[in-house]
């Protein structure tokens, strides 16, 4: 999975912020709902243009870079 798949960055949308690809919802709002106890199902009825695939795709993205600061000792 590439992360230009799910999310995209341009200067004539949402002054250049990370969002979902194709909607103008920034990523930060994922991270940020969910860190306040919003559930994932909760933050997409809130933001019905993000497909449940984006979201979860971009949780997966972040675990996968969160694990590169703590590799596996041999």
């Amino acid at each position: 999975m590439d992360v230009h798949d799910v999310l995209s960055s341009d200067p004539e949308v949402m002054h250049g912020a990370v969002v979902f690809k194709g909607t103008r919802v920034p990523v930060e709002a994922l991270f940020e709902n969910v860190a306040a106890g919003m559930s994932l199902d909760e933050f997409l009825d809130n933001f019905p243009t993000v497909e449940k695939s984006q979201a979860e795709a971009v949780l997966l993205l972040a675990g996968h870079d969160v694990k590169r600061f703590f590799p596996r000792a041999a």
